[in-house]
């Protein structure tokens, strides 16, 4: 058994951890590997042959991204492509952990594009919306 001090919001406590399992000795370092040579980082390819993006995926330059800020379901969307909105106007509503969190617009402007629909499960840090 092992004792252990914690400090939980202010408070004290003392707790005893057991081990499980039987440790014969302690474990010994891992032989230091040694480095694969690296390969020189191949030429980007010209822009014009990149995959273009999907129509209203992302933001144009000067936009402002409005992204999830947990992970959750979309409940709805109040706005559209093209509708103009004034800071802390209610963009969008997510379900999160059964609560119902409303995504707010952080300046006013035109909304340029919009990525998700109803009904839609998001990851956090997905791009919801974009405002020019």
């Amino acid at each position: 058994m092992k004792k252990f001090k914690i400090n939980v919001n202010g408070n004290s406590y003392e707790v005893e951890v057991e081990e499980i399992g039987s440790v014969a000795s302690a474990p010994t370092p891992a032989p230091a590997a040694t480095p694969a040579p690296v390969a020189p980082a191949p030429a980007p390819k010209a822009a014009a042959s990149a995959a273009p993006a999907p129509a209203g995926s992302t933001g144009s330059p000067g936009s402002t991204s409005i992204t999830a800020p947990m992970p959750g379901s979309i409940i709805s969307v109040n706005v559209s492509v093209g509708d103009a909105v004034n800071a802390n106007d209610v963009l969008c509503i997510l379900e999160a952990m059964k609560m119902e969190n409303e995504i707010m617009a952080p300046k006013a402007g035109t909304v340029f594009a919009v990525n998700v629909s109803a009904g839609a499960s998001v990851n956090a840090g997905d791009m919801l919306l974009s405002i020019a």
